[in-house]
């Protein structure tokens, strides 16, 4: 590149935090790092922010920028039109530097002219400033499956490839780096250093902190990634086991919820979606098969199961298998299968494709729903218990415990059932507390019924 005038350029993006900027351009100013310029964009604040930051206005490592609200995204792009240095990173005005953070970031990246992204581990830090617990990522060497991303803020990234691969997308409003990080695992190296080099307040305010949002931008990313690519248009079959009143009487399966009964609500889902090619419903109610022949005709297949594999402590296997070979016998397509629970009703359509999106996307022979567990577990050791994660100041990524949900489960055509040896990359569709929310009793049923007619 020619022309630079600095190796890295940091900007900071703020947005009324006032009284946080001051601290967040201190730390830029005070790394042993020196060649860097600095870019403060201010999106619109109503706050004090204006009167803080003119404070530097006449530092000649410094460009000041006022705009009117913009969002997020746009602010990334102006900063990387306007960026003169090889590298290039964001600094949230609510966050600040460990003072040699540019110089090992810089370090880092240059020994592999490879390397498109490095980043560091981090400080959490209460709206105060006080650590809570530094949080370790995950220390890269080929990123093979749907791994955390890096930080959208405080990762050192190439400027020549951030140009190349387009920027940041200004449609997406609400995002933490991952559509850059999609972009990126694709084509360059990443890498993350052991180091916690940057605070990370957690706050009210924080961008991150609505989980819909984020996972459903997420998905949204993930499916353009997979449309750009022009990947197959490849469909899964979906099976939905269901055991029905004559094995077990107290089942909610048609017991309505709002104004349809509790089955029909993955059904219609799984009938929305593109991405699947044939729903079936196995089960050994000759009721339940009556009912959707009524309802559903011919838009899905019911079949009949045998009452000796719905039983309570049976493996679900050997059904799905014979839902698979019925599948082939009547020359249905498909290359996926799609086991969904009819016991959750809340999943959504951008559920089950961004499944399917995850499995074709990083190449993995499985992908499950799950939740991550944040409370503390506990194991016997001999002497009483002891926590099965570190909960002591250190908050491991690659220790992180998930959930299966149990609402959805896709494979691959030549993987019939969960103990398939052969199964050996196991990508995770995260989900909300509401789609992840499944009814197994009478208290489960009333709390939907609330979440529908919105009284939760």
């Amino acid at each position: 590149m020619e022309n630079l005038r600095a190796a890295i350029t940091v900007y900071i993006t703020n947005y009324n935090y006032g009284k946080y900027i001051d601290q967040a351009i201190k730390s830029v100013l005070s790394q042993t790092f020196k060649d860097f310029e600095l870019i403060i964009i201010d999106d619109g604040s109503k706050d004090n922010s204006k009167k803080i930051i003119d404070k530097y206005k006449t530092n000649k490592k410094i460009r000041i920028i006022y705009q009117k609200n913009r969002g997020l995204n746009i602010s990334n792009n102006i900063a990387l039109k306007l960026s003169k240095g090889k590298y290039i990173i964001r600094l949230d005005a609510d966050d600040w530097f460990d003072n040699h953070a540019l110089e090992i970031l810089y370090k880092s990246i240059e020994k592999d002219n490879k390397i498109g992204l490095v980043f560091p581990d981090y400080f959490e830090v209460d709206e105060q400033g006080d650590i809570i617990n530094i949080t370790r990522r995950h220390d890269f060497k080929k990123v093979t499956l749907r791994d955390q991303a890096a930080h959208g803020a405080c990762t050192l990234i190439r400027t020549e490839f951030l140009k190349k691969m387009g920027g940041y997308n200004e449609s997406f409003s609400r995002q933490d780096g991952y559509d850059v990080w999609v972009k990126f695992i694709d084509k360059y190296h990443v890498k993350n250093i052991n180091l916690p080099l940057f605070y990370y307040r957690q706050h009210t305010g924080s961008l991150s902190k609505n989980t819909k949002k984020l996972l459903s931008t997420r998905s949204e990313i993930l499916k353009r990634n997979i449309d750009q690519k022009k990947l197959k248009k490849k469909k899964g079959l979906a099976i939905i086991p269901v055991r029905g009143l004559t094995i077990n009487p107290n089942s909610f399966v048609l017991k309505k919820l709002g104004k349809k009964p509790l089955l029909n609500w993955s059904i219609d889902i799984l009938l929305k979606s593109r991405k699947i090619s044939k729903v079936i419903v196995t089960t050994p109610d000759q009721n339940i098969i009556d009912y959707l022949k009524t309802k559903y005709k011919d838009k899905i297949i019911t079949l009949k199961r045998d009452e000796k594999l719905g039983g309570i402590n049976v493996p679900i296997e050997e059904t799905i298998i014979k839902s698979v070979n019925f599948a082939k016998k009547i020359n249905i397509k498909f290359d996926y299968i799609f086991e969904i629970s009819y016991k959750n009703p809340f999943l959504t359509v951008k559920d089950v494709e961004t499944s399917i999106n995850l499995l074709e996307f990083f190449k993995t022979d499985q992908v499950i729903s799950v939740l991550p567990e944040n409370d503390m577990f506990f194991q016997h050791d001999g002497n009483g218990l002891k926590p099965i994660k570190n909960f002591h100041g250190l908050k491991l990524e690659r220790e992180e415990i998930f959930r299966d949900t149990g609402s959805i489960r896709v494979v691959r055509k030549k993987f019939k059932h969960n103990s398939d040896r052969k199964i050996k990359k196991i990508g995770h569709l995260a989900t909300d507390e509401k789609s992840s929310f499944t009814i197994n009793t009478n208290l489960d049923f009333l709390i939907a019924q609330k979440v529908l007619s919105k009284k939760i």
